[in-house]
């Protein structure tokens, strides 16, 4: 245990924690959460995406990822982060560049230079989305990003990996998978992680010693999930939801095509988003 976390009644918690893009939908979701990993928490995204005030335990840091300086502001003084922010669905590689592959770049560099030694990096299960649904895949496996967004992802846990080996900052990348309130589609049935389940996730990820670089499929207990988190074990995640509960209403919608990419690759619709051409 460092000098930046002490005991409490349930166990490690560090002195200032951040979160980024805490104005995205996931953001939003877990900042009153984060209350229990943390003493302080800071937090930031875009301006315009923080809105309210900032609660007791709280710091509000508005921060534009691609500003390498304000990065490096932001992450002087936290002692592990959360990282969330950045674009999260496919766009013009223009813009999955500034937030996505800059941000990250700029995450990272800051956490060397001010002694950060834990991150958790919300990666995305579309670093392997062309893989079909019939198959079972682990974190072993070939990525295989199905756009700019999942291929800006993979190079996030490259960054992380090499931030490791050469410099001992430990990550675990999350997969996340889709984290929503429910399940609304039959893609969702296999890749559905509940709040509840993300944020038990995001504390085996903070507070498990000895994590190297660890990259752990973001998913609930759920049927005919294509992702095996046996790489993952050593986090002692153990998920409690599971998207049955949804399924009845989905299989009573219409079936897609056999070669429909919704129900053909697990990256579902982001396998056939773009190109973005110029007008």
């Amino acid at each position: 245990m460092s000098d930046t976390e002490h005991k409490t009644g349930d166990g490690v918690k560090y002195g200032r924690l951040l979160l980024t893009g805490a104005g995205g939908g996931l953001g939003r979701m877990l900042r009153p959460r984060m209350a229990a990993f943390a003493d302080v928490v800071r937090v930031s995204d875009l301006a315009a995406a923080l809105e309210g005030s900032a609660t007791a335990h709280e710091e509000v840091r508005p921060c534009n990822l691609a500003d390498r300086a304000a990065v490096d502001a932001l992450v002087a003084g936290c002692d592990a982060i959360v990282h969330f922010g950045g674009v999260s669905v496919e766009r013009p590689f223009e813009e999955i560049l500034e937030a996505n592959i800059k941000g990250v770049f700029h995450v990272y560099e800051a956490a060397r230079r001010h002694g950060v030694k834990r991150v958790v990096f919300a990666s995305s299960n579309h670093v392997t989305g062309f893989y079909r649904q019939d198959q079972v895949i682990d974190a072993h496996d070939l990525r295989r990003p199905d756009g700019y967004y999942g291929l800006s992802k993979s190079y996030g846990e490259d960054m992380a990996q090499l931030h490791f080996d050469r410099y001992g900052i430990e990550t675990v990348s999350i997969r996340i998978g889709y984290s929503f309130p429910q399940a609304k589609e039959r893609r969702s049935l296999a890749s559905w992680l509940s709040y509840d389940d993300l944020t038990e996730l995001l504390r085996c990820a903070l507070f498990t010693p000895d994590v190297g670089h660890t990259v752990v499929y973001g998913v609930s207990d759920n049927a005919g999930s294509w992702w095996n988190n046996r790489c993952a074990a050593h986090l002692g995640f153990v998920a409690r939801d599971s998207s049955e509960q949804f399924r009845a209403a989905i299989e009573a919608q219409p079936m897609p095509a056999a070669d429909d990419p919704i129900r053909k690759f697990q990256g579902g619709l982001f396998t056939v988003t773009g190109p973005f051409d110029p007008q």
